[in-house]
This record gives C-alpha cells, sequence and structure tokens, in this order.
C-alpha cells in the first residue's frame, strides 16, 4: 500500500524566561536530533545568559561552547552518564562539584579538529532533588551546572530556577495551542518558513503587549494572560485604526490596563490528566491521495 503523510517540520526555540518571547528559532527535518537545533542557537546567546534545557542538551562538547561563550547552562543530567554523587567536593546539601572528563571518542555531531579542540576536563556542578508531587512521573531529578559559586547561585535557587524550564512547555503550547501553529497551511517550504515567523511575530507582539502592560500596572507579566491579551487586541485593532495619534494613544493605555486588570492567579504543583475533550469523527485516516480516493469513489 502507497502511503501518503502531511510533511513535518522541527523547530528550535529559545524563549527567554523573563518575557516568554521568542528570542531565536530554527528550523529543520523532523528527524534531525535537538542538540543539533541547539548548536545552531548558541549564537543567539548573549554574554551572562543562563540557558536551561532538558536532559538531551547535557553533552560534553555543549558545556563547553556555552562556558566559551561567557554563558552559563543548567541541564537535567543525561540518562547514560552514570557517573555518582560519591566522588567531588561537597559544597551544599545534594550539591557537589563533579570533574567530567573528555570523551574518548568524537562523539556524531562533532568535526574531528572540534573534538580535538575540547579541553581535557571540566568542573560542573551536580545538584540532586526528589519530586513527590502526585502526578509527576519523575521522582529524582539530578541537575548538571556550569554555575560553580555557591554564595552568588545557592542550590535551591538553582533548583527553582531549573523548576521554571517548564514555563517553555506552556510557551510551545500558546503557538501550537493558542495560535493555532499546529498545522500550517502553506505548501512548499519556503511559504512554511515564512508562515511559521508570521505566527512568531504575531506571538512576540502579544508578550511585548503583556510586558507593557504589566510593568506599567505593576502586574507581573509572566501571570497575564496570552489568549485574554490576544482577543483584547483584536477588539481594539478597528478602534485603533479609526482614532487619530491623540485618540489612538489614550485607547493603547486604555488597552494595556484591561489586559493587566486581570492576572491569572499563580497554581504550582498543578496537574492535568493528559487526556482529548473534543472526540474525533469516525472517518478512516487518509492513506492515499485525493485521486486514488476518487477513483474508488467512482468504481465502488
Amino acid at each position: 500500500m502507497e502511503m501518503h503523510s502531511f510533511p513535518m517540520a522541527k523547530i528550535g526555540v529559545i524563549f527567554s524566561l523573563v518575557t516568554g518571547a521568542v528570542i531565536a528559532m530554527c528550523i529543520d527535518v523532523m528527524n534531525t536530533h535537538d542538540i543539533k537545533l541547539a548548536r545552531k542557537l548558541y549564537s543567539f546567546l548573549k554574554p551572562n545568559d543562563v540557558l536551561l534545557g532538558d536532559r538531551a542538551f547535557c553533552a560534553y562538547a555543549d558545556m563547553v561552547a556555552i562556558q566559551q561563550l561567557d554563558c552559563d547552562a543548567v541541564f537535567r543530567k543525561h540518562q547514560s552518564r552514570t557517573t555518582t554523587m560519591r566522588k567531588g567536593k561537597i559544597v551544599g546539601d545534594c550539591d557537589k562539584l563533579v570533574t567530567w572528563c573528555k570523551p574518548k571518542k568524537c562523539p556524531k555531531g562533532l568535526s574531528k579538529d572540534e573534538f580535538l579542540a575540547l579541553p581535557a576536563s571540566i568542573t560542573v556542578r551536580e545538584i540532586y532533588y526528589y519530586i513527590v508531587i502526585p502526578g509527576f512521573r519523575t521522582q529524582r531529578v539530578s541537575l548538571i551546572a556550569t554555575l560553580l559559586d555557591t554564595t552568588t547561585y545557592p542550590t535551591l535557587e538553582i533548583v527553582g530556577l531549573y523548576g521554571k524550564r517548564w514555563d517553555v512547555e506552556l510557551d510551545l503550547r500558546h503557538l501550537k495551542t493558542t495560535l493555532e501553529m499546529d498545522v500550517l497551511r502553506c505548501k512548499t517550504p519556503s511559504m512554511i518558513r515564512k508562515e511559521i515567523h508570521v505566527y512568531l511575530l504575531a506571538y512576540n507582539l502579544l508578550r511585548s503587549l503583556m510586558w507593557s502592560a504589566g510593568t506599567t500596572y505593576n502586574t507581573p507579566p509572566d501571570r497575564l494572560s496570552l489568549q485574554g491579551t490576544r482577543h483584547h487586541l483584536i477588539n481594539f485593532i478597528p478602534k485603533l485604526e479609526a482614532a487619530d495619534s491623540k485618540k489612538r494613544l489614550r485607547l493603547y493605555r486604555t488597552m494595556l490596563k484591561i489586559i493587566a486588570h486581570k492576572a491569572v492567579p499563580d497554581r504550582p504543583a498543578r496537574n492535568e490528566p493528559r487526556v482529548r475533550k473534543r472526540r474525533s469523527k469516525a472517518y478512516p485516516l487518509m492513506t492515499k491521495s485525493r485521486q486514488k480516493l476518487r477513483k474508488q469513489l467512482q468504481t465502488a
């Protein structure tokens, strides 16, 4: 049987933890590894940035590359690294400085010159803690960080910082679900890229409005509703277009006040079942081209 499927792209994105806005993005084919996308995004980092990521990005070469950019990283420890907390210098409760040695073989994705340029060893900070919240699958989490100064970066602050990494999942959900970017309409790769960039422009516009509203009316911008901001903006656009410059400024300030009026309550440790509410229709999946399906209808 000849199978036909829709083309799929893989997107790598860096979000700002403060504003929720998209800082950088790259697009590649679906079977591209996450770490390959990440390495394309490192050039967008600025000195003193702290990059949060899950275990897929916790590689020796990447820790070195991020430090060479005068940045720091907090990643979850990769499951293939079997080093224990028995060795290393104790710097706090469940907190140690450990030494990582350079891999013996050149990892995939690195050239021989890049591999030879890696230092023989690096010192990283390993922190582990336990999660006892119902609904969370992971019980023990091990973090690897390049933030070695325990006075400036206490253990609990790093743990709390990594806990905010989940915000990126919510930001991606806003892009795919709230703004409906999960299904793209264009047909060619170049137009698909343009369509994705337009979605990101709209997303960053909403985030900028949330930031302006929050900072103007002393409300945490990350507690404002992106969907609510979208609805208010859509309602105000006709009025803003018809108003003169003075009235437009008043309308803009009114819109910011309405956006900041009702903040989303902080709901720590909230968990929801991973189920679908809407029932899909009972039609079979499309596994052939429309031309072949039409012929089957004609011969039936």
